[in-house]
Order: structure tokens, then C-alpha cells, then sequence
């Protein structure tokens, strides 16, 4: 049981490199959190046997470089789609930082029609792909976005920073960016840099040697370490009293500072949610 911080390179898709690992590691158990589209790069959290049940608990935060491209707009909204000119971008680094401002903290966002997202059922980019000109109902979401750095900026250019919540589509914010600049714009790279703990300089390249990292070092939560007796009732699943006070409703517990179960505070109890241990004396991951 462990992660892997993987280097997605651009042209592969996310389940490509779940795919090569399971051929490489010989194991089926392994999936990940927060798919990057073909044309986009960098981290992406990988979980290895029983890590796959721990992928829900990792901390959401994402930090993303993007390209941005003026003057045009995208069918969806990155590099891929079918571009048309708007007018030519005629707008200060001011005017600029003014409007990415504007998407600082939580607004609403409508995910772009080229996505993974389900309508009945169906991925909207299958609808899209099969009846480009048919129009499809996306409903806004709530997204979070904790701050925006505008790295670069030249006349139809510019490299902005993003460090949200997951859930954020980047080529949706680009777009709508350009709208508010009345311009049009659209999404020309996209890299990942950072997903919860794991940092683009510590990331692994497919072809690589492969850094296997502790659950405990991934996971941004409290610790209890359990004594024989706690751990034996939560090996049955049974409940045990604490009156500790903890920041979060879910902890960490580990045996011999490993980890056995994620559990959850309730009423000065801590109940196991997810078990991953043996026995005491023959303990195994």
C-alpha cells in the first residue's frame, strides 16, 4: 500500500499511465486522483493497492501553470478545438490583473462541453464529439480558487498561476477570462505543479525509478497511535472512547507508526471507517 507521484507527459491520457503501471508493477489494484487531460502535463497522484481506498481522503488542492492565448476562442477551450478570431486583445497588465482578480475565491464555473462530465449518463465531449452543433444544458458549478499569479504577459500572451480546489476546469477559467476582457481567449498549455503534497520536482517519470510513498506522508491528517487493546477492537470494527479534541473530523490511526484505518470522530468516539491491517503479531500492509 502506497503512492506514487507520476510525471504525466502531454499526449497520453490518464488511465494510459495506470494502464503502463499495472503492466509494470504486475499489480491491478492501482488508480488515481485528478485525471489531466492529453494535452496537459505534470503530476498526478497515484494510489497502489490498498492506497486506492485512501484517494477520497488526499488533500484537494491543485496548482496549475497555464498559457493563455488572446484574440481567439476555442471549441474546447485548449489548443485541440476549432479557433476563431475574436478582435485583436487591446488591454493594459492592469486591466488584466483586474479581471483575473475577479475569480479569486468561490464562484461559479460551467465545465467546458468537451468533458468528462455525465448527462444522463453520457460524457459530454461523446455528445459533443457526435453532434457538435447540438446544445447541451451544463449546469454552473461551485469551484474555489485560493489565488491567481500572472507570471507572464506580452501583447495576445500571458502565463498565469492558479492554486485552487479540485473540481476547477483551467480551460473554463481561461475562456471565461477572455470573455470578461470582451477578447476572447483560449488555453494553450496546461501543467500541473502541484496536487496536495506531492511537488512536480519530486515527481517520477514513467520510465523511471519509482519512489514509493508512505500513505502517512501523503495524507494531511491528524494522527493516533493506537496501543494493543485499541487496536484489537478496531480490527473488529468496533468503536473506542477518546476524549482527545482533533482539528477535522477524520484521523489518521496507526500501529508501530504504520498506518491500520482511517476513522472518524463522533461524540468523543473513534470509529473506523477503513481498515487496512492484519493481525498484532503477524502484522501485515
Amino acid at each position: 500500500m502506497y503512492f506514487l507521484n507520476i510525471f504525466k507527459p502531454k499526449g497520453i491520457t490518464s488511465f494510459d499511465v495506470i494502464r503502463e503501471l499495472r503492466k509494470r508493477l504486475k499489480i491491478r489494484s492501482i488508480g488515481h486522483s485528478g485525471t489531466l487531460d492529453p494535452l496537459a502535463s505534470g503530476v498526478l497522484q497515484v494510489a497502489v493497492g490498498s492506497a486506492t481506498k485512501l484517494l477520497d481522503f488526499l488533500p484537494s488542492d491543485k496548482t496549475y501553470i497555464a498559457e493563455i492565448k488572446f484574440g481567439f476562442v476555442s471549441t474546447t477551450y485548449d489548443e485541440e478545438g476549432e479557433k476563431s478570431f475574436v478582435k485583436e486583445p487591446k488591454f493594459s497588465i492592469d486591466e488584466l490583473k483586474n479581471v483575473i482578480n475577479t475569480f479569486v475565491g468561490k464562484t461559479q464555473q460551467i465545465p467546458p462541453k468537451y468533458s468528462a462530465i455525465k448527462i444522463s449518463g453520457q460524457k459530454l465531449c461523446d455528445i459533443a464529439r457526435k453532434n457538435p452543433s447540438q446544445e447541451i444544458e451544463i449546469k454552473p458549478r461551485e469551484i474555489e480558487i485560493y489565488s491567481i499569479e500572472l507570471l507572464e504577459f506580452k501583447n495576445d500572451f500571458a502565463k498565469i498561476k492558479v492554486h485552487c480546489k479540485k473540481g476547477v476546469y483551467i480551460r473554463s477559467l481561461v475562456n471565461d477570462i477572455g470573455e470578461k476582457l470582451s477578447c476572447g481567449a483560449y488555453m494553450t498549455n496546461l501543467e500541473r505543479i502541484k496536487a496536495g503534497k506531492f511537488n512536480i520536482e519530486n515527481s517520477s517519470y514513467l520510465d523511471s525509478d519509482l519512489k514509493e510513498i508512505n500513505p502517512l506522508d501523503a495524507l494531511d491528517m491528524e494522527i493516533f497511535e493506537l496501543n494493543d487493546e485499541q487496536y484489537l477492537k478496531i480490527s473488529h470494527g468496533n468503536f473506542i472512547e477518546n476524549n482527545q479534541k482533533f482539528k477535522n473530523e477524520y484521523i489518521l490511526l496507526t500501529k508501530n507508526k504504520k498506518l491500520v484505518s482511517i476513522a472518524k470522530m463522533s461524540d468523543n468516539l473513534i470509529k473506523p471507517k477503513k481498515f487496512f491491517g492484519g493481525h498484532i503479531d503477524g502484522y501485515f500492509f
